[in-house]
């Protein structure tokens, strides 16, 4: 009698774990919406790999926050949309998203790893939205 419940148990005890993986990328997602750069870097491993547009470099968790800092003072940030979000049951998470702006659409792909107790953003890409 005891085992016919044992599944459901397991599966609720789960739960939290899985969704707040999810919780780690749509925050991420709602900071960026917001240009919310200073709570952001709070969630940046101490390097961390920014791309925008051709762009490429591996910065330290503040000079990554002047770099997107000068992305949202040039597009300003009007909303956010999910693309894609996969979270691997491994160390993994991962996220793209379309930044609206006013200077147009971005594609916005985030990749977390967890560290411990916590989950760190390790690589931040915005590109141009190509697809229409």
């Amino acid at each position: 009698m005891k085992l016919k419940y044992l599944p459901s148990l397991v599966l609720l005890l789960l739960i939290p774990y899985a969704s707040s993986y999810a919780d780690v990328i749509d925050n991420v997602a709602n900071l960026l919406k917001a240009g919310n750069t200073k709570e952001l870097s709070r969630l940046f491993a101490n390097n961390v790999e920014i791309t925008i547009m051709e762009d490429e470099n591996v910065y330290s968790q503040t000079q990554a926050a002047v770099i997107l800092d000068k992305f949202f003072a040039k597009n300003k940030p009007q909303g956010i949309k999910l693309l894609h979000k996969v979270n691997s049951g491994g160390n993994y998470h991962f996220g793209v998203y379309i930044l609206n702006t006013d200077k147009g659409e971005f594609r916005v792909a985030i990749t977390l790893k967890d560290a411990g107790k916590s989950t760190n953003v390790v690589e931040l890409k915005i590109e141009d939205e190509k697809v229409k």
